[in-house]
């Protein structure tokens, strides 16, 4: 009965990632990339500097960078490491370029979403911050009832790609290195992960500010050292990147096989789009939040999400692993996922190694989970009103509860699925809302002191949330 399941979503999964997505997405990038006038040139000199300055006197609800930790949580998780192993696994090496591709051009799309959603956010009556693209598709494009199924969709996907994956891969770590048992983990998760999302956003940032620099800073070390460890195979390893990349079916180079053009393209794309969530419209809504003076500021501060997520963390992943793999070729019969694989990289590190990726994963992942918590209570809170936050908060705990036991391989799927599909609505708003976007950027990217006085509309969240 699993196997028939399984192989009913991955004939779903195979469809919603076909080529038609893959334009879609890539596309929206390329576009909103030549729309913005390469926007990404701004994100070094501009977005960065930005994300660490203080917003004094503008609305709110917390800082900019604790907009941007939010975010980095959800997207800086199990997707950078044990994702990218996955899509090496299933794509081949060159997928790691297309990952990266996806991270490159992604960052057009992360500044435009950013960007509408702070200009369409609104203000409920005690006084939170509400926005993403069910506020651009409903305030900005009159689609009151896309944004509706954005928001379920996005509801929905929280619970795979936001708890269930997360939970469920520190659970696996923590089994195999620690001897833990799955159930003990899922109860600690749930727990901590209680205790601060009905803390509500300013708890989540809080603990974001200071969880997310850690995680990065430790994990890239440990990348850095294996990289070093590796340092013969780097060249050939950029190479057989690029080669299979763009190999046909069943290409061999340098005793790797890869994936065809295809499933290159399929795996290296949707893991990318796991990884930063540069089109899904996720982080927008932490972005939404932020104090800051106009549009502009906060959509470059979050734009430097998704160079740091994958321009930076997600190729690291990709040199450590296919480095790995030519230096050690006779082990790669041994390794069946991309888990497998990523340990098989780590364990390089004489002593310390698995305890760099143990820690890597439960953090990542922790992270992960908050995030996405803040995401699913603001689309919840969109179609339910605020009444359906204790329930979303109960089910999400409990979904951490039981993620341990959950079929890790079926999860995956289930939430690519729900990203393909919560990525369609948003992909609509930032297109068909692409003049306003150029608009807004021509009158503050080069003014970014200037204040954008447009009153925020106080409405209340739920059915009857165009009442002002």
């Amino acid at each position: 009965m699993y196997d028939k399941i399984y192989s009913a979503v991955q004939s779903v999964d195979d469809f919603v990632w076909g080529w038609w997505m893959i334009i879609l997405l890539l596309g929206t990038h390329v576009f909103l990339t030549l729309r913005t006038g390469f926007i990404q040139r701004k994100t070094i000199m501009k977005g960065i500097p930005l994300s660490v300055s203080k917003e004094e006197g503008a609305d709110g609800e917390v800082s900019q960078f604790g907009a941007l930790a939010t975010a980095l949580a959800s997207t800086i998780g199990t997707g950078n490491i044990i994702g990218v192993g996955t899509a090496i696994a299933l794509g081949g090496p060159g997928a790691v370029l297309w990952c990266w591709l996806t991270g490159v051009f992604g960052i057009a799309t992360k500044y435009a979403e950013s960007l509408i959603a702070v200009k369409y956010r609104v203000k409920t009556p005690d006084g939170r911050m509400q926005g993403g693209a069910m506020y651009a598709l409903e305030r900005g494009l009159n689609l009151k009832w896309l944004g509706m199924i954005f928001s379920v969709f996005a509801g929905c996907a929280s619970f795979g790609i936001g708890c269930a994956t997360q939970v469920n891969a520190i659970a696996e770590v923590c089994n195999t290195n620690l001897g833990i048992d799955p159930w003990i983990v899922g109860v600690v998760i749930a727990v901590l992960t209680a205790f601060v999302i009905f803390g509500g956003i300013k708890s989540i940032a809080s603990v974001c500010e200071k969880l997310v620099p850690f995680m990065a800073l430790f994990y890239v070390i440990g990348c850095i050292i294996i990289l070093g460890i590796n340092h013969e195979y780097i060249i050939p390893t950029v190479t057989t990147i690029c080669r299979l990349a763009f190999a046909d079916q069943g290409a061999v180079i340098g005793g790797l096989v890869g994936g065809g053009l295809r499933y290159a393209i399929q795996y290296g794309v949707a893991r990318g789009l796991f990884s930063n969530e540069s089109g899904m419209g996720s982080a927008p809504i932490a972005a939404a939040a932020a104090r800051t003076k106009n549009p502009v500021r906060q959509a470059l501060v979050s734009s430097t999400g998704t160079f740091w997520d994958t321009v930076v963390v997600c190729l690291m992943t990709g040199l450590v692993l296919v480095s790995t793999m030519l230096k050690n070729p006779d082990l790669l019969s041994t390794v069946d996922n991309g888990g497998q694989l990523t340990t098989m990289a780590f364990s390089q590190i004489p002593y310390f190694g698995p305890f760099i990726l143990v820690v890597g994963i439960i953090t990542f992942a922790y992270s992960t989970i908050l995030g996405w918590a803040y995401y699913g209570e603001r689309c919840v809170e969109y179609f339910a009103g605020k009444f359906g936050l204790i329930p979303y908060r109960v089910l999400y705990i409990a979904v951490a509860l039981i993620a341990p036991v959950l079929a890790l391989d079926l999860v995956w799927l289930i939430a690519d699925i729900l990203n393909a599909l919560m990525a369609i609505p948003n992909l609509i708003a930032v297109l068909l809302l692409s003049p306003v976007i150029v608009k807004e950027t021509k009158k503050y990217v080069n003014n970014l002191d200037a204040v954008d006085d447009t009153p925020i509309p106080v409405v209340e969240t739920g059915i009857g949330n165009s009442k002002k």
